[in-house]
């Protein structure tokens, strides 16, 4: 089955072939190889399901590459296909969208509960403030990295000048050693 694999890999563009191709390789023997211990009807389904996942991912591949090519955006059927231009699967635009609307339910509902409750008489008084903020702890955490790693470069760059300066005074031809050097 391994041939079989490696002739179906041949199915893939060259240029996504000579980038992955090694990889997938070495993922379908290690699947074929813990599939082994289960049985041998696991491993007829093993070979089944991933000689079909190869045809479908060489289709998309070339689908992909001749759609790019005349200008078409690059969309996927699979719903989490991972592809090096994108840093999150597909689907956290969907759910960032379920998100937004259940956010922009939720203030209307709650002006609707403000809007029901009436108003009362009675004097509250000033709000007072909070001693401890978000933005005064970021503020004094950024501060502190900051000074931290300027100390830290500082100590860095007085260790790296000192130790060329010692370097610059070695002369390995004369065979002493400069001051300071053991």
């Amino acid at each position: 089955m391994p041939s079989l694999f490696r002739s179906l890999l041949y199915l893939y563009p060259a240029a996504y072939r000579q980038q992955y191709g090694e990889e997938m390789m070495d993922v379908l023997l290690e699947v074929k190889s813990e599939q082994r211990r289960k049985g041998p009807m696991t491993l007829a389904v093993t070979y089944f399901r991933e000689a079909g996942g190869l045809l479908q991912g060489a289709l998309q591949e070339h689908t992909r590459k001749v759609l790019f090519h005349q200008g078409f955006p690059n969309f996927s059927s699979r719903r989490l296909t991972m592809r090096s231009e994108f840093r999150f699967p597909k689907s956290t635009v969907t759910l960032m969208t379920i998100i937004l609307l259940a956010l922009a339910l939720t203030i209307d509902k709650a002006k609707s509960i403000q809007a029901s409750v009436p108003p009362q008489d009675t004097y509250v008084g000033p709000i007072q403030t909070e001693h401890f903020t978000i933005v005064g702890t970021f503020l004094i955490v950024f501060a502190s990295a900051c000074v931290l790693g300027a100390i830290l470069w500082a100590v860095l760059f007085l260790m790296n000048r000192s130790g060329m300066q010692r370097l610059s005074q070695l002369n390995p031809s004369a065979g002493s050693r400069p001051e300071g050097l053991s």
